[in-house]
């Protein structure tokens, strides 16, 4: 990703013991999510219990950070000086992940062009040396796919 999207102004987001192993993964550039030892059930955001059985052991599965657009909005009003406007916020549904969704802004793409169903792909945010923002643009295996099925 070359811009940044949070404009400097921003906070940064707080990290507690619970959420410390994705925040460490996001780092990396690794999407992660929250699975229960006992059960196998994902969870996003991260959980102290799982919400299926009660457990209180967990691990965590790595994703291949692919997804598609569940739904999004459109932002027309700045949340911090500097924002461009308008950017678009999204629910996606993450691939590989039982079901889960992240909400997050799709980067790379005209607010015009963001569809229902869209293939995206994470893309990081480096906000520091220690903190990486999971962002979504338009898929670019989904792009080749369509120019190879074009005449």
């Amino acid at each position: 990703m070359s811009d940044r999207f949070f404009p400097d102004g921003m906070p940064p987001p707080l990290a507690d013991t619970i959420t410390l192993p994705w925040w460490n993964a996001a780092a990396g550039h690794r999407l992660v999510v929250q699975r229960c030892a006992a059960c196998q059930r994902t969870r996003h955001p991260p959980a102290p219990i799982c919400p299926q059985c009660r457990s209180t052991d967990a691990d965590w599965k790595e994703l291949s950070g692919r997804g598609e657009v569940y739904t999004y909005t459109l932002v027309h009003r700045p949340m911090a000086a500097g924002q461009k406007l308008p950017f678009v916020v999204a629910v996606v549904a993450l691939e590989d992940s039982g079901g889960l969704r992240m909400i997050s802004n799709l980067v790379d793409v005209a607010p015009a062009d963001v569809a229902i169903g869209m293939p995206v792909e994470v893309v990081w945010e480096d906000m520091s040396d220690e903190l990486a923002i999971p962002r979504f643009r338009p898929s670019r295996r989904g792009d080749r796919s369509a120019q190879e099925a074009s005449p």
